[in-house]
């Protein structure tokens, strides 16, 4: 297949963070596609137990600066960057005191969910959607990794849809296992419009955004989606499988992941 650019947008990577299924993937796949020849870009949240100094982030400045209104409210977008030193896989992160910095994941320090965690989803989408543009870099395939990243999709279909980053851009979903104790709230679709993306859009889904929720949305607006973990929401997975081709679990993932991103993304002649 000709080598693509594809941008990966995932929710947790290893070593910045504990391993388990969603981390391993999120340093693993992105290391073989770069392996494999294709040009990638790599972006997680600043989470606050990320440790800056042992990690070797620092600041982008020039990426840095803009203020993303979420919830009627500006929020400056940081973004910092890494390299895996093992696999010479560069990260992005993105960055803002009140949603990341000063914060555990996605859980408080009781294992209970941050009550505006459909923001920080939302506030991670647009940081990372925005930073892609000025970067000049135009991605064929967009790859979105957890549920901090399920609103990408709806956005990149059609609030950015016009944008030159994200024109011609295929949207891939993976379904994991890992997923929320409680659903977003109801204010999470007023804050989730922006642009195209209207109220009407959401009026399919629950007032109550919980996890099979944001897969929905994510699915809806995915042109493919892939079995992440041998065991996943069934529910979800059928959901998938009468929208969109679905790729089922493979436990050594490389060849048959590039095979589904060429089938939902073939070369142009």
């Amino acid at each position: 297949m000709a080598k693509k650019k594809i941008l990966f947008i995932n929710q947790e990577i290893s070593p910045y963070v504990p391993d388990n299924d969603l981390s391993l993937m999120g340093r693993n796949l992105p290391q073989a596609m770069q392996e494999h020849g294709h040009e990638i870009r790599t972006f997680m949240p600043k989470w606050g137990n990320i440790n800056e100094r042992r990690g070797q982030l620092h600041e982008v400045i020039r990426l840095s600066g803009m203020n993303l209104i979420i919830n009627d409210t500006d929020h400056p977008l940081i973004i910092k960057v890494a390299s895996i030193q093992q696999s010479r896989v560069q990260v992005y992160f993105i960055d803002n005191d009140d949603y990341f910095s000063k914060r555990q994941m996605t859980t408080d320090e009781a294992g209970i969910d941050y009550p505006d965690n459909g923001e920080r989803a939302i506030f991670f989408a647009r940081g990372v959607l925005e930073t892609v543009k000025k970067l000049r870099w135009v991605p064929d395939i967009i790859h979105c990794q957890g549920w901090m990243s399920a609103v990408v999709p709806l956005y990149i279909k059609t609030a950015y849809h016009d944008e030159p980053s994200f024109a011609d851009t295929k949207v891939v979903t993976s379904l994991f296992t890992k997923s929320l104790n409680s659903d977003l709230g109801q204010n999470f679709k007023k804050c989730l419009e922006f642009r195209e993306a209207k109220a009407q859009l959401l009026k399919p889904y629950s007032d109550n955004f919980d996890f099979d929720e944001l897969g929905k949305l994510a699915i809806d607006y995915s042109d493919g989606v892939i079995q992440a973990d041998a065991e996943v929401n069934e529910q979800l997975l059928d959901y998938a499988k009468q929208k969109c081709p679905v790729l089922g679990y493979h436990k050594d993932f490389a060849d048959a992941y590039e095979d589904f991103y060429d089938s939902i993304c073939p070369d142009k002649e």
